[in-house]
């Protein structure tokens, strides 16, 4: 039986191996509207490519992978190059299905797209994907790095129309195995000429972000407000510390490793903070009462099970697409009386940070800096304001009136280069074609 959507993430892998190079893709028909296949036994990907209309956008390609040593399956999933060479971190995580595996890509390139367009980036969306192998026996540091170099490689095949960075599952030391085997990689630490992780600025592009939000409700600051935030991992334990600068009244955690959350307790002893283990499938912390929710870890949180008990005004976090329909869960918050803050306006100080890290890089670099300035008018809050704003006033959701700016500054082309991504994948599945 041959391979399918269905198929697991090892079975793809093992059908890459029969490919020249270990490599499979679908790429965009522009004039057609469909997707061809690198070869016949991938017709399928295409066809899933061109019906699965809630994920797929006029993505531009999808690229499959193997690692020759460490069986892994990679994925590059690129939706427009339009601003410029497609760029967004690669997740490492398990995913049951090539299917599902490749939805989360499509949906976090997306994102990417319009999360750098609206931060005035000239950088295109894309995401790159490893599938973690979850049966024994356990990961060791050199399968470890014989994984994130293999991927390198893979990012290299693909020429120059992504470039990767980080994401879940993914450290700056796994970024300096990356870039061992690919130049079009950033995030790497500061010994390596990097930035590192970028986490603590992103969180503070999100407090940013809330600070628009309470602004916009009538608030003069998070001073003596209550928070909850979803997830104590980088970002939100920066988060933490972010609100606790602002005087916060009361912090409420919820984590879903035991081992950080007796890390976070002991950073935060004496602190209004309260740290909870919360298992995986525990939503407990959307009913917290609070000022301010902040979905802090991965997407999907907020859909018609979870938007019913959440308590507080304002919705504002760093984790890519929290909501699992974007224009019902929308619609459904805003029927609440939620403010909702698009994730993509909130946390793009992450790819803000690393974007032109091949361009050199400044202790104090004001490019950056400006986007956490409440009067610059391109920054992070001031976005914000003027988008929960104009959906006021036009009395569509916050999401509605994000979505129409991003789309509509994302079929800009990048001034110099002219699409020059799109050119590249083109040219490499013709040559392999």
């Amino acid at each position: 039986m041959g391979i399918h959507m269905a198929s697991s993430p090892a079975s793809v892998a093992e059908a890459l191996r029969a490919e020249p190079g270990g490599l499979a893709w679908a790429l965009r028909d522009s004039s057609a509207r469909s997707y061809r296949p690198s070869a016949p036994r991938w017709r399928f990907l295409a066809e899933f490519l061109a019906s699965a209309t809630q994920d797929v956008h006029d993505h531009e390609a999808v690229f499959l992978g193997v690692g020759p040593s460490s069986s892994a399956l990679f994925g590059v999933v690129v939706h427009s190059t339009r601003r410029g060479q497609a760029q967004g971190g690669v997740r490492r995580w398990e995913y049951p299905t090539l299917e599902a595996f490749l939805r989360d890509g499509l949906r976090l390139a997306r994102g990417m797209t319009r999360k750098n367009a609206l931060a005035h980036l000239w950088w295109g969306g894309g995401k790159g994907l490893i599938a973690r192998n979850t049966s024994p026996p356990a990961e060791t540091a050199g399968d470890r790095r014989s994984v994130y170099r293999e991927y390198g490689h893979f990012v290299s095949a693909l020429r120059g129309c992504y470039v990767t960075a980080e994401d879940v599952g993914t450290g700056p030391d796994d970024m300096a195995e990356i870039a061992t085997t690919t130049r079009f990689a950033t995030c790497l630490p500061a010994d390596r000429g990097g930035r590192g992780n970028p986490s603590t600025m992103t969180a503070a592009g999100v407090a940013c972000a809330i600070d628009a939000a309470l602004a916009f409700r009538g608030d003069a600051s998070a001073a003596g407000l209550r928070f909850a935030v979803q997830g104590g991992g980088n970002v939100g334990s920066a988060l933490v510390a972010e609100l606790l600068a602002r005087g916060a009244e009361r912090i409420v955690v919820a984590e879903r490793s035991r081992d950080r959350c007796e890390t976070l307790r002991s950073a935060w002893e004496g602190r209004p903070v309260d740290v909870r283990y919360a298992a995986p499938s525990d939503t407990g912390i959307m009913a917290e009462p609070c000022d301010v929710l902040a979905p802090c870890a991965l997407g999907g949180v907020l859909d018609a099970k979870t938007i019913p008990e959440i308590r507080a005004r304002i919705v504002c976090g760093s984790a890519n697409n929290p909501l699992a329909d974007e224009v019902r869960d929308a619609l459904l918050l805003a029927d609440r009386g939620v403010t909702f803050v698009p994730d993509f306006v909130a946390n793009r100080m992450g790819i803000v940070t690393v974007c032109d890290e091949q361009f050199g890089s400044l202790a104090d670099d004001s490019e950056i800096v400006q986007h956490l300035d409440p009067d610059w008018e391109g920054g992070v809050f001031a976005t914000t304001r003027r988008i929960l704003e104009d959906a006021r006033n036009r009395g569509i959701t916050p999401q509605a009136a994000a979505l129409e700016g991003a789309d509509i500054l994302a079929q800009e082309t990048h001034p110099l280069l002219g699409h020059r991504g799109w050119r590249i994948i083109a040219s490499l599945c013709r040559e392999r074609g």
